[in-house]
């Protein structure tokens, strides 16, 4: 399987192109971001947003947070360095760790902020996780659409147009280039986040399992209504020099943030995705389906920032993709699922020319706080299409 000659990435990774030295988009990306972006110039344009937006409502802006590393650090800078009042806008997905709430409390209590979460129902969460994987090797569609489609109807019905997300997708993939300013809008929702599947799409997919009203937070908000209200929707990222470690390092030192353990992440990676609880499973998963999982991922991103070479970066990918997660028979008992059933769904996903063999994987280790994790009987919900 062909990789990037400068870093990890694989050719699998979407929208991933290589140029004929075989250097990856994102690598590229991110040479351009380092050398041709004039940032005091982006810093100038974020001012007159600022400007433009601060004092014109009852909120200044929008804040999408899930607690992770990025939505902290981009609240923090926000409400700090910015000086906005922002709505924080929390979408549960049902998989957040026990340490979540406790850097949460934390963090409002320190930021001053006024907070909203909404929460959709668990029997609805299931049904949709159960038909995503099973159509599209990715069973975090609730997740995707939720966060994105339900921040915005919160915008709207807050009348608050302006909504900062957090890094450029730029950094990571190559949907969007840093010079393209990407907005977070109805376009980047379809192309990226709902995997081709709408509301309406998975209304129709559960056969009569919910109520199409069930899923309103997955429906994008009405076009007219986003007019009316002259939503912006921007990623903070765009308009600042964005680094993950330097970010982490500011919200450790200024606000107590806690980082763990993260099934499958190196530990000195103790910030990567801790929020969810469901994150080992999905990035096992990606292996399955395109032979690279998070370890790929941030070491990726460290030899981009010349913080490790390539083959030190080689060695730490061996030791932590491709472990089976300590929490997998915990996930497949919630989508009441055998382990030989979850290879079977997923091998039709895999990506060309990546092969899986389920014979040759070891066992990842238990997470410390894994006895917290919600155990809730759920052996007597019904869960997918009634069997015949």
């Amino acid at each position: 399987m062909r990789k990037c000659t400068r870093c990890l990435v694989p050719e699998t990774v979407d929208t991933i192109s290589f140029d004929e030295e075989g250097v990856c988009s994102v690598c590229l990306q991110v040479e351009k971001k380092h050398d041709a972006i004039d940032w005091d110039e982006r810093g100038k344009q974020l001012d007159a947003i600022v400007e433009e937006y601060k004092g014109s409502g009852t909120y200044d802006c929008v804040v999408p947070y899930s607690g992770g590393k990025d939505s902290v650090f981009q609240l923090w800078y926000i409400v700090r360095v910015l000086k906005l009042k922002p709505l924080v806008v929390r979408y549960n997905h049902w998989g957040y760790r026990p340490l979540v709430e406790e850097n949460n409390t934390s963090v409002f209590k320190q930021l001053g902020v006024d907070v909203i979460e909404f929460t959709t129902s668990f029997q609805t969460v299931r049904e949709t996780m159960l038909e995503a994987f099973k159509r599209r090797g990715d069973f975090c569609w609730h997740c995707h659409t939720g966060i994105y489609a339900g921040v915005m109807h919160m915008a709207v019905r807050f009348e608050t147009p302006l909504i900062f997300w957090g890094e450029s997708t730029a950094e990571y993939h190559s949907w969007y280039t840093f010079e393209e300013m990407e907005e977070v809008d109805e376009k980047r929702f379809n192309r990226l986040m709902n995997q081709g599947i709408t509301a309406d799409d998975m209304f129709e997919f559960l056969q009569g399992r919910v109520e199409r009203r069930d899923l309103w937070m997955f429906d994008y908000p009405k076009r007219k209504d986003l007019i009316k209200l002259k939503v912006r929707s921007i990623c903070l990222g765009n308009y600042i020099k964005w680094d993950t470690k330097a970010n982490v390092e500011i919200i450790k030192r200024e606000l107590g943030w806690k980082g763990q353990q993260v099934e499958g992440v190196p530990p000195e990676y103790d910030y990567e995705k801790i929020e969810c609880t469901f994150q080992g499973m999905r990035d096992y998963s990606k292996f399955v389906k395109r032979g690279y999982g998070r370890a790929n991922h941030l070491l990726s991103i460290d030899i981009r920032h010349d913080r490790k070479t390539r083959e030190e970066a080689e060695e730490i990918e061996f030791q932590y993709d491709g472990k089976r997660p300590a929490s997998m028979d915990w996930f497949l008992n919630i989508l009441k699922m055998s382990e030989d059933e979850y290879y079977d769904i997923l091998k039709p996903h895999r990506v060309h020319p990546w092969e899986f063999d389920s014979d040759q994987i070891e066992s990842g280790p238990e997470m410390p706080d894994f006895d917290k994790w919600d155990n809730t009987d759920l052996s007597d919900v019904p869960l997918g299409p009634e069997k015949r």
